[in-house]
This record gives structure tokens, sequence and C-alpha cells, in this order.
């Protein structure tokens, strides 16, 4: 069974600079890590990187399950950005935009071709706050929502779909 947390404990390193042994104390550098949170890593090798996360921790906003197809039986837990940059390069457009809104938590990633420029996790409490982050990495990396495509993992209402029409050429759904 693979397992979505959704949290902002996690960070993206370039493979060449990961070391499994220091992965904690990356991890610690970017977010405040509990004495007995645990720290997991796994490779998003589309973009040469390892994602580090807290697997377990005590302030995990929530779990939410992807996927019951694991046969070996093991619980697979990781980051929802983790699934966010995996169904990243599925995006039709050039400048590909993925996020995911669930249980208060935005999970980001925007590339250019096949050149990630962004992954990023947010806590967004209601869908205004997590529009605000989208236009804010949009306006960071000097894109034009006018002219981009917005692709979404999961269901959104149609107040919040066209909500998003306002600002972007086009709303998709992805595949999870």
């Amino acid at each position: 069974m693979e397992i979505s947390l959704l949290t902002n404990k996690c960070t993206l390193i370039p493979s060449q600079f990961f070391e499994q042994s220091s992965a904690r104390e990356t991890l610690a550098r970017v977010c405040r890590l509990h004495d007995d949170d645990s720290v997991a890593s796994v490779d998003v090798p589309q973009y040469g990187a390892v994602l580090v996360f807290c697997d377990r921790c005590d302030d995990t906003v929530a779990k939410y399950i992807i996927d019951n197809g694991n046969s070996a039986g093991q619980t697979l837990a990781r980051p929802d950005l983790y699934y966010v940059l995996k169904g990243l390069p599925e995006c039709q457009e050039y400048n590909k935009i993925l996020c995911s809104w669930k249980e208060g938590v935005l999970s980001l990633a925007i590339a250019q071709g096949k050149s990630l420029l962004l992954a990023n996790v947010w806590q967004a409490a209601d869908f205004t706050t997590a529009e605000y982050y989208i236009f804010l990495a949009m306006k960071s990396l000097q894109l034009n929502p006018e002219v981009s495509t917005i692709c979404w993992m999961g269901r959104l209402s149609l107040d919040e779909e066209m909500s998003l029409y306002r600002y972007f050429k086009s709303v998709e759904t992805a595949r999870q």
C-alpha cells in the first residue's frame, strides 16, 4: 500500500550532493525535526534528485491512501510532492504546472520541458490561499498564467475550477 504524506517536512536534493548518512541533518536545515521523527528518502530520477522527507512525525498534517496495489504487503509512505513530481512529465504543455491540494496542504511543481524549476509544499488552509502560493511561484519564475495550462491532481469543485479559469488559459485534471 502506498501512502501519500501531506507534510511540508521534505526537501529535494540534487543526486550528486545527496549522502544517505547525512539525510537527517540535511532535512533539519530546512525544517524543524523532533528527536523521534523518522527520516527517509526516495529517488526522483527524472530530475536527477532525491526527495528527503520525514516519514513518521507527530505534526504530519494527514495521510491519504493513494494505491492499494502493493502486493508485498508493505506500506510505502512518501510525501504528496513525490507523486506531483512523478506526474509532472504527463503535463502536455512546455510549461508544466502540476498541483495537489489536500487537507490544507498544497504541493506544487513547475517545469519547463524536462527542466524542473520549482518543487515546494505550503500549508494552505483554503483554496484562495493555495491559489496565492501558485501565483507567487509563477510570478517568481516570470511565468504568465494567461498563456499557461495548470494541471491538477485530485478533484476540484466547480467553483475552484472556475476560479482557476479566470487566470489560466486552461485547467486540466492529471491522472493519479
